[in-house]
């Protein structure tokens, strides 16, 4: 089943991939982005500094909503790989070091 986004998904997917213009689309299979990180990391963002840069974009409700539907399973951030770090830390800068040690917790990553 395919995830229902909203307009907050939207607004902060377009900051984050203004190049997709909106697409929540996946140009290889057709079908709808399930979350909104992993194709910015996995398809957009050429290197962690550009994922970074683009989180940078993000304002603190933004960033903190993320958290939120990562904290609740709804966003996946576990396969962002090396771009996970980089998400940790500009929580950490952008938001408060303890919320970036709610997700560290809820990875399992000490």
């Amino acid at each position: 089943m395919s995830r229902k986004f909203t307009k907050m998904d939207i607004e902060i997917f377009d900051k984050l991939a203004p190049e997709a213009r909106g697409n929540l689309v996946s140009p290889e299979g057709g079908h709808h982005f399930p979350f909104i990180l992993r194709p910015v990391s996995h398809k957009f963002a050429e290197s962690s500094e550009d994922f970074r840069e683009r989180l940078e974009r993000l304002n603190p409700e933004e960033l903190d909503y993320l958290v939120g539907l990562a904290l609740d399973e709804i966003e996946d951030i576990r396969s962002l790989d090396e771009d996970r770090d980089e998400f940790i830390a500009v929580v950490a800068e952008k938001i408060s070091p303890e919320r970036a040690k709610e997700i560290k917790d809820h990875l399992g990553i000490i």
